[in-house]
């Protein structure tokens, strides 16, 4: 297991046949014979000869023995002893054969060996095979700061007391009735990963005996050669000029298709993990991390940074810490949604309203929708006490607190991950600047401060004006979204008055409903529209600013798609929680659009009920899109080709394509990285939270879509994606401080929604101010008897306009036409002395949400910043590891230059070299 941990791969089961000699072919039968810049052997560094068929043929013939197994299985050079750690793609008839050459050679220059062969499927297709020599390898890690083990950690145990040892004692009996620890991996399924037990320090060619070497073929992992390789790509030049370099931009201009590292393998085997091993860390990682099987296992961590480097690994390490904490918050919203069902029958607002048979509502739209009693609304009530009930304002408080909670400990988790995997004092080197930035501005340079070299500059001016512009063009696309709900809107308006009037009972009956669920439908599908707009306005914003660095452009574009897709997500559920008949006046003075529309009212049982179905139906909705288009696109894509290779050659070739042929036919990673995967977590964890007042069930629909989304994105990873490049990170970036921000927005949203959208505080005002137990400081449920017909007001018939008079009279209630009708409100009676105006519980409801909405705020962001303030960013215990482990390293790289200058001198003094004054 170790040896394929660091490179070596497993034979066992291989069954990859030798792929043919005529596939591999001569440079000179490559490029162009005319071509000025014709490579030759001259231009090649001296000992860096690339390997053709003559080569090995000549090898064979004279009888050196070549390592079979690694010929077979598709990771090495023809003479199987040269591990490749890159790979290049590109066409014949492409054009660009000057630049590619010079490419060429200048990576032989740096030390790099190459072999080139063709697809199997298409002669066209070149396949450029990179190998870095250990020389290559060790100069460049150790301008790279490479951390590389130098001496196994020396763990202490910290010091105990005798009632924490007692309580550790009774913990351990009690552990023996518990299953062992199910959700963990089987230690003898992983590998031993040695560098999670060493120090490490920079690599250093000079003090080299520091270091553990077993093997210099695999003392680097693979995907340290992979990055290290990338590295002197991306340095090299293609043409004569100070700014014609690296690889990025040969890609740009279609030089070279694609250029990714292989992966160590099938991710398939034969036989069982448990009985033969894994083959691979791809195997292993398939089998322990991407199988559905192991859904409710730990993620092997470690693995995933070795293998896929530390960005990735940070991101799934962030992942399932999200998950993680969804646990308890999905249990309490579970239990908010249990009280409601359990105290259904003892609501007293429900009741009344079930019972309210002679009450008869006034019509909810104009003409066609006809008068209602109260009690048809009796299972809308019922399904709103299930979110909105006593428990309610307590889980809010808990949600908001609950995200503190989640990122002041994600910010020691990630301190342990980053002291595990020495991220600690890694700092990003200074970034080369963008190709297109270095175009645009090429004529004006200063000099860096840092590096000490002239370099593009981009006046003030000019880089306020692209500012300007790309705000514009933000606010122009936020009115786009605005547009598009004010659409909605109508549609909402004028749709309710069609299924008033449908001929089907089950439609006319529910007119509400059906209005609300079509709604919201077609706001899905505008949602998913927009955001193909979206990315490409995003990308041209992005591009118009001429972002200096690849940083820079990256944190741009992720904060203007944040933004795009967050309204656009977003907008329509803010109008229906704040807006929502909020502004429709009252029956006989209703307040219309354009003069024509009236506006939308909530139903007689609340707006509660239409915010919940557009958050259950658009949550559900874009958790099954995202899921499908994630797995499913990169499926199709790549039965696709495999399908055409099938036509082609037949499928019994299949199995005889060596491991780059497989790789370039899978999908490549997405091109702005991560953004995607990030992305729609972030959005979730914005439903998770912004209206959780009116959803309690989000985190658990939030679970159980991220559970499922590990699986789907490992299985992306290792089976459906060509093997991205390692790169580095310290934490998850500009990601972090959006998802603060929604911690204070959603503060500010569940707040609003309790006060405003629910009926919690109507509810508590009746009960100490107007209801039974007024003045007795109780507000039980028999305190709230009476409290619907108190929430009602009365019209009188014969007020309304001609536009808004419904076609029946009512007759069908009592027998003969009715005179009054009841709305949602707290308005006078028609005969008063200011007829329809405001009563004084109206105000003294309005005032006790005011206060709501400010106290709750206060009080919750008092409790978030105590939380942050009594959280410390370091765990203690790590913060003591770390101060030991630089004591520890002073000490071991003093005691092991000091043995070192003894053995010196001890040589020197057999040899008869010694000399005077020398120390020690």
């Amino acid at each position: 297991m170790e040896a394929s941990s660091s490179g070596i791969t497993n034979g066992k089961t291989k069954v990859f046949h030798p792929v043919a000699k005529d596939v591999n072919i001569l440079f000179d039968e490559l490029e162009a014979v005319s071509s000025p810049c014709k490579d030759d052997d001259s231009l090649l560094h001296p000992g860096n000869l690339t390997s053709t068929s003559d080569d090995a043929s000549r090898l064979e013939a004279g009888g050196e023995t070549v390592p079979e197994r690694n010929k077979l299985n598709g990771l090495y050079f023809r003479d199987g002893k040269c591990r490749i750690d890159y790979i290049l793609v590109y066409r014949k008839s492409n054009p660009q054969i000057e630049k590619r050459e010079v490419f060429e050679r200048n990576i032989r220059a740096e030390g790099l060996q190459m072999e080139k062969e063709s697809s199997l499927i298409n002669s066209d297709i070149i396949f450029v095979k990179l190998h870095a020599p250990w020389e290559v390898l060790g100069r460049y890690a150790e301008q790279m700061n490479v951390r590389m083990p130098f001496r196994r950690k020396i763990y202490y145990l910290p010091r105990r007391y005798k009632f924490m040892s007692r309580i550790d004692k009774q913990i351990s009996r009690f552990r023996r009735w518990l299953p062992k620890k199910p959700m963990r991996l089987d230690k003898e399924t992983l590998p031993d990963l040695e560098e999670n037990d060493c120090y490490t320090a920079p690599f250093s060619q000079q003090r080299i005996h520091h270091f553990i070497i077993h093997n210099k073929e695999t003392f680097f992992n693979n995907a340290t050669r992979s990055r290290i390789v990338h590295h002197i790509l991306q340095r090299i030049k293609y043409e004569e000029g100070k700014n014609k370099i690296g690889l990025n931009r040969l890609l740009t201009n279609g030089s070279y298709e694609a250029a990714f590292p292989l992966h160590e393998g099938s991710y398939r085997s034969k036989n069982s993990i448990r009985t033969h091993g894994a083959e691979n860390h791809r195997h292993l990682l398939y089998e322990c991390w991407a199988s559905w099987g192991v859904w409710y296992k730990y993620q092997p961590l470690d693995l995933v940074r070795r293998y896929f480097g530390e960005k990735i690994g940070l991101y799934f390490a962030w992942l399932g810490w999200y998950t993680g904490m969804l646990f308890p918050a999905a249990f309490i919203g579970l239990f908010v949604f249990l009280y409601g069902v359990t105290t259904l029958d003892h609501c007293q607002v429900s009741k009344e309203v079930c019972q309210a048979t002679d009450i008869i509502m006034c019509p909810v739209c104009d003409k066609y929708c006809p008068f209602m009693r109260l009690s048809d609304s009796c299972v809308y009530a019922k399904v709103t006490h299930l979110f909105d009930n006593g428990a309610t304002v307590f889980f809010a408080v808990f949600m908001a607190v609950w995200a503190t909670v989640f990122l002041e400990f994600w910010k020691r988790r990630r301190a342990v991950i980053a002291y595990d995997w020495d991220l600690i004092d890694w700092e990003e080197e200074e970034e080369e600047i963008r190709p297109q930035f270095e175009a645009k501005y090429s004529k004006k340079e200063r000099m860096n401060p840092i590096s000490g070299k002239p370099e593009p500059y981009q006046a003030f001016t000019d880089k306020c004006s692209r500012l300007i512009v790309s705000a514009s063009g933000i606010f122009f696309m936020i009115c786009v979204v605005i547009a598009a709900v004010f659409g909605i809107v109508i549609y909402r308006v004028v749709t309710v008055s069609t299924f008033a009037a449908f001929k089907w009972a089950l439609i006319r009956n529910n007119s509400q409903v059906a209005t609300t669920g079509t709604a919201v439908c077609i706001n899905f599908c505008i949602i998913m529209l927009l955001n193909v707009l979206y990315e490409k306005v995003a990308l041209l914003l992005t591009n118009l600013e001429q972002p200096r660095t690849e940083s820079e452009w990256e944190n741009s574009f992720t904060l203007k798609m944040f933004l795009f897709q967050f309204v656009n997500l977003n907008s329509s559920t803010f109008y229906i929680a704040f807006f929502l008949g909020r502004f429709t006046g009252h029956p006989g003075a209703y307040l219309r659009l354009i003069n024509r529309w009236r506006l939308e009212e909530c139903h007689p049982s609340g707006c509660l009920i239409d915010l919940c179905m557009q958050m259950g139906i658009i949550m559900v909705l874009k958790q099954t899109w995202n899921n499908f288009m994630e797995l499913g696109y990169p499926l199709i894509q790549n039965w696709w080709t495999r399908r055409k290779v099938r036509q082609e050659h037949g499928p019994e070739r299949k199995i005889s394509f060596p491991q780059w042929e497989k790789d370039y036919n899978l999908q490549p990673m997405n091109a702005y990285g991560l953004f995607d995967e990030y992305l729609e977590m972030i959005l979730q964890f914005g439903f998770t939270t912004i209206f959780v007042a009116a959803f309690p069930l989000a985190p658990l629909l939030a679970l159980l879509n991220n559970i499922i989304e590990i699986r789907l994105d490992a299985y992306k990873f290792v089976t459906q994606w060509r093997r991205p490049l390692a790169s580095r990170a310290k934490d998850i970036g500009i990601w972090y401080g959006i998802l603060e921000g929604i911690g204070i927005l959603s503060v500010i949203t569940n707040a609003f929604v309790i006060a405003i959208t629910s009926d919690f505080i109507p509810r508590l005002v009746y009960a100490y101010k107007y209801g039974p137990c007024a003045g007795q400081g109780e507000a039980g449920q028999k305190c709230m008897v009476g409290y619907v017909n108190a929430s009602l007001s009365v019209f009188r018939i014969s007020d309304f306009e001609n536009r808004s008079e419904p076609e029946s009279d009512g007759s069908e209630f009592s027998g003969t036409p009715l005179k009054y009708c009841r709305y949602r409100d707290y308005r006078d009676p028609p005969h008063s002395l200011v007829p329809y105006g405001y009563t004084l519980q109206f105000w003294h409801v309005l005032a006790a949400r005011l206060a709501f909405i400010i106290v709750f705020e206060h009080l919750v962001f008092c409790i978030k910043h105590l939380i942050s303030y009594l959280i410390p960013d370091l765990p203690k215990d790590l913060r003591d590891r770390m101060r030991r482990e630089k004591y520890l390293i002073q000490e071991m790289m003093y005691e092991a230059e000091l043995e070192r200058l003894q053995k010196e001198r001890k040589e020197r003094k057999k040899n008869g070299k010694a000399h005077h004054n020398e120390w020690p």
